[in-house]
């Protein structure tokens, strides 16, 4: 498949949940004890976990944010185990109406979790509706139109909401403010996604060193959603073109194969950091004239390239646009333009 044709969900790199991603629910640890990294969200959310249940209540409401991939889903389904309640799973696009979430809240059961993937994406008659609910444990419904319609109060059990989104800045501040636990999720570090890997291979059997484990987390993007696909089509080619077992040269090898370099970059990627330079100069140049040139949706860019990208220093944002680095021009071998030099970042 052409390169140009090539899309998010068949970008092995990409940190989008796609229909290969089916195992990956066999791999998410079940308890806090359980969970690799963010040691800090792990602490907090013990403790809070265990007031509640100390107190014989629901837990306060739980935004998560950051880039996908990075366990956000995986928690809250380990925030209801922890609290031994059931959860129920939706997403924001998933409730068009109003009535989707009365649906919802009023067959919930008490003190269990309603997690809610994509939260930035409610409407915004879905979110007037929920605000009451989080808040006053009540549903406010109106009932009929014009100078007939009354107010109908329901009263609902008490629930933990568990919000995960990618786009925090895309969330009402008023829906914001009425969450109690608040956590950011940030990229994973080598030595993690290292641990990761290995438990993984141990799951689904598959024979690794240390060595092999450590080059797939190092291309990873500090995704583990990404280390779990990388880590099966690693084996596949340790399988068929080695002994099974997934070493050092095994992983390189196969990495190599994928076309995914030390950086953990693809094609798309490397494509990207190409048209800025070479067609823009290096930038600054803005998203939708990227997206354009490139043959893809500007929120793509956005979600599943440019973090990754800024935060390993190839990209920036600048108030007129994107920009390619230094490190960018090294890594694709070409030379660094002078007028990047004098103060565009």
């Amino acid at each position: 498949m052409a390169e140009s044709q090539m899309t998010t969900e068949e970008r092995l790199v990409s940190p989008e949940f796609n229909k290969e991603d089916v195992i990956e629910y066999s791999l998410r640890p079940r308890r806090l004890s359980e969970f690799i990294g963010h040691a800090k969200i792990k602490e907090s959310l013990s403790v809070f976990i265990q007031a509640a249940k100390m107190r014989g209540e629901a837990l306060d409401h739980v935004l998560l944010y950051g880039p996908p991939g990075l366990g956000k889903t995986t928690l809250a389904y380990i925030v209801a185990n922890e609290m031994d309640v059931p959860i129920r799973s939706t997403s924001g696009p998933a409730i068009e109406r109003p009535g989707d979430l009365a649906a919802i809240l009023t067959n919930i059961e008490p003190d269990s979790v309603l997690f809610i993937d994509e939260i930035h994406r409610l409407n915004r008659a879905v979110e007037e509706i929920l605000y009451p609910a989080m808040e006053d444990y009540q549903l406010d419904l109106i009932i009929g139109k014009g100078p007939s319609a009354r107010t109908l109060k329901l009263d609902l059990p008490r629930f933990t909401l568990v919000g995960a989104t990618t786009r925090t800045g895309l969330i009402t501040s008023p829906l914001r403010t009425r969450f109690g636990i608040v956590h950011n999720f940030d990229f994973y570090n080598v030595d993690h996604l290292k641990t990761i890997v290995i438990r993984s291979a141990a799951i689904m059997g598959i024979g690794i060193t240390d060595e092999g484990a450590y080059e797939i987390a190092g291309r990873s993007r500090g995704t583990p959603r990404i280390a779990n696909r990388v880590l099966r089509r690693v084996r596949d080619f340790a399988e068929v073109k080695a002994d099974g077992i997934i070493d050092k040269n095994v992983a390189v090898d196969g990495l190599s194969m994928l076309e995914i370099d030390e950086n953990g970059l693809d094609e798309a990627d490397r494509r990207l950091l190409r048209i800025i330079i070479e067609k823009f100069d290096g930038g600054p140049v803005g998203i939708e004239t990227i997206a354009a040139a490139i043959g893809e949706e500007r929120d793509t860019i956005e979600d599943a390239q440019e973090p990754y990208l800024i935060q390993i220093g190839f990209l920036n944002r600048t108030p007129r646009g994107r920009v390619a680095t230094r490190l960018a021009y090294e890594h694709l071998g070409r030379s660094f333009m002078a007028k990047n030099q004098t103060g565009l970042f």
